[in-house]
């Protein structure tokens, strides 16, 4: 995963203070699942709308926190088909595997499955997922 092309999302963990929290391996020790929205993703967004999510603590904590599952999940951990998964701000996200492509919530696509880090694993998806 080229960093450079998720500093939206880098920018917003540190403006909601998640850096330390999502940094860490989860209150069940078993690190995080991140789906991380690539700038474009964040691009697909009105500029006014994000600017004031970006200005909105709460909000974007919220937005940024639904991203994120307990544990770490590879592509290769999914079963076909749908899942249910609660994520870290408590809302449940559908997982979609299917012919090797896996998908959130119907809309936003898993680009880049698989990135190993020490306390986790991240999915680079094309599209920011919104909680109801």
């Amino acid at each position: 995963m080229e960093a450079n092309n998720v500093t939206t999302l880098v920018k917003a963990v540190s403006e909601a203070g998640l850096v330390d929290t999502l940094s860490g391996l989860g209150a069940d020790g078993k690190g995080f699942t991140v789906f991380a929205p690539t700038n474009d993703a964040f691009g697909k967004i009105p500029e006014e709308t994000l600017g004031a999510v970006l200005a909105d603590k709460e909000k974007l904590t919220a937005i940024l926190t639904y991203h994120v599952v307990a544990g770490a999940w590879k592509s290769t951990d999914l079963a076909e088909g749908d899942q249910m998964v609660k994520t870290v701000n408590g809302k449940e996200i559908k997982i979609t595997k299917k012919d090797g492509m896996v998908w959130i919530n119907d809309s936003a696509k898993v680009e880049i499955a698989d990135v190993i880090s020490s306390n986790g694993v991240t999915h680079v998806i094309d599209t920011v997922l919104m909680p109801e």
